[in-house]
């Protein structure tokens, strides 16, 4: 089976890689010639336009910077859509809006072939060694078509629901990320302007919940996820209490702590509507509140 792969740069030279690694034969296509060179040298066959890559190939994977690409590639002149026949699946790992891949779909779906969304997630490094997650959004039969593919190129496919999904969870994902580093900066910049040695600031954090990634792999989901805090891991009165004294230690060093002070707010909110013998997670719920009544629940298995 001839997979395509379109989109050579940062992400894509890897995972096109990993592809042939798992024994796929590649059609493969970059507006830089000289960046499909080491995926040539390996036996993948050039084509010169996305529409040549799709006459080709069963499956054709993109791997672009942005929506705009995406859509100019997936649907412009001489595009995979120009090229592609009835059966044959496109997919998209790049990062994008959700309204840009259900209108793609939609397209490739009067052409009577499929369209996926599976943005991924592991940095470049994960790119090469194939330990990517990947967020697969669309049909479930074609996920499941697809899925040797995923697995060539990640770790950790994951079929999110229909076509968008993938990019709900990508852009959850990535606005997470970013907003832990801004709080980790504020955190890290408090530790060491207060007296402690970076290197073993970062040895105590790496070694200690935050770093153990405790929130996210349990208590997230025994808490929050459950809506469940009446057992507290630790209660909303003890997190004030340390989030207060790490702000008035802030203050003593003239430390800005502007994502410290919002979450010291959503804590002391909670306190004085009584929760201060629950855990403190219950605090997430003010969003939910603020969201218009949603609950993140997972049901109970």
């Amino acid at each position: 089976m001839k997979i395509g792969f379109i989109g050579l740069g940062n992400m894509g030279a890897g995972m096109a890689a990993n592809l042939q690694k798992a024994g796929y034969e590649l059609v493969v296509h970059d507006i830089v010639r000289e960046a499909g060179a080491e995926h040539i040298e390996r036996g993948a066959l050039w084509a010169d336009s996305p529409a040549e890559v799709a006459r080709a190939s069963e499956v054709v994977f993109t791997s672009l910077p942005g929506p705009r690409e995406v859509e100019s590639v997936a649907t412009g002149p001489n595009g995979v859509l120009a090229g592609i026949s009835a059966g044959k699946v496109y997919v998209d790992l790049s990062t994008v809006y959700p309204d840009v891949v259900r209108r793609i779909h939609e397209k490739f779906a009067e052409a009577g072939a499929h369209m996926l969304e599976a943005p991924v997630s592991g940095s470049t490094i994960g790119a090469n060694t194939g330990r990517l997650a990947i967020m697969a959004g669309g049909e479930k039969e074609v996920y499941e078509r697809c899925k040797p593919l995923f697995e060539a190129i990640g770790d950790h496919p994951t079929h999110t629901g229909p076509i968008g999904t993938g990019a709900v969870c990508k852009l959850a994902h990535n606005c997470m990320s970013y907003s832990i580093q801004a709080i980790a900066a504020e955190c890290y910049t408090l530790g060491v302007k207060a007296g402690a040695d970076p290197e073993v600031l970062a040895e105590v954090i790496r070694n200690s919940a935050v770093g153990r990634a405790v929130h996210f792999n349990f208590i997230f989901y025994e808490t929050f996820l459950k809506g469940k805090f009446d057992e507290p891991h630790f209660p909303m009165k003890g997190a004030v209490k340390d989030v207060g004294l790490a702000l008035e230690l802030a203050r003593e060093y003239d430390v800005p702590m502007t994502i410290g002070n919002i979450a010291y707010g959503e804590l002391i909110t909670g306190l004085n509507r009584g929760w201060g013998d629950d855990d403190a997670r219950r605090a997430m719920t003010l969003q939910e509140e603020r969201a218009g009544g949603v609950q993140v629940r997972i049901p109970e298995k």
